[in-house]
């Protein structure tokens, strides 16, 4: 459970540095970093299952989620201009939803704020396929089915932990291990977060006239690459 936050921490810390160099916008570099720091809030708490580090892990959801709108949000504005309505609306809400959840130390007002956002971007991302690019699609769909993948594992982790748990000790070590639900939510959901920023981004590049192409890292792992605009 530990080991398989690598996915957020790693992936993104890549898409941080391509974003930064390609002179992208920040929101998308503040998108990267705020996945990472989920990685490492939550790297930290399966590590010490300390009160303090599940703090680490849950609240930086809810951060890297209103950044995830905020840009999403904005994919058709002119560059260089700021919401700032949306912006004091999305600070607004993660620090409310800090402030409840610290007093009131409750897993499920926390589940619910975190499934409201998510719902939000999720329905913006239908509506971006569907009727403005709808040859983004197979990014869409393919970011939604694997998030939500990784929802379906971590539900029925909760609810058949024990009954898992002992089935897992009949299990030879390796078989045991790699249906450690938990960890497949981790993955899944990291690559899910990670593939939704590039729909983000690569909407944000194709408004602004860029020509974004999605290439494989050793054939393997899914990186944008935004070349500018053609001079005329």
């Amino acid at each position: 459970n530990t080991v398989s936050n690598l996915i957020f921490i790693l992936p993104p810390i890549y898409g941080a540095i391509q974003t930064y160099k390609e002179g992208l916008e920040k929101r998308y570099l503040a998108a990267y970093l705020c996945l990472t720091a989920v990685g490492l809030g939550s790297w930290c708490f399966h590590m010490t299952l300390k009160y303090e580090m599940q703090l680490l892990d849950e609240l930086p959801m809810i951060y890297s989620c209103c950044v995830f709108v905020y840009c999403l949000y904005e994919c058709f504005k002119y560059k260089n201009t700021v919401n700032y309505p949306l912006l004091f609306l999305l600070i607004t809400y993660s620090l409310v939803v800090s402030i409840v959840y610290l007093n009131l130390k409750e897993p499920v007002f926390h589940q619910i704020m975190y499934g409201t956002l998510v719902s939000i971007i999720v329905l913006r991302s239908v509506y971006i396929v569907l009727w403005v690019y709808p040859w983004l699609r197979g990014l869409g769909y393919t970011s939604l089915t694997v998030f939500l993948m990784g929802f379906f594992l971590w539900n029925v982790d909760n609810i058949f932990c024990d009954k898992l748990r002992t089935l897992r000790e009949k299990m030879p070590p390796v078989v045991g291990a790699v249906t450690q639900f938990h960890a497949w939510w981790h993955i899944l959901t990291g690559l899910g977060s990670y593939l939704h920023i590039l729909l983000s981004l690569y909407t944000r590049t194709l408004f602004l006239k860029h020509r974004p192409k999605v290439k494989f890292l050793f054939g393997i792992w899914p990186v944008l690459l935004v070349e500018p605009p053609k001079k005329l």
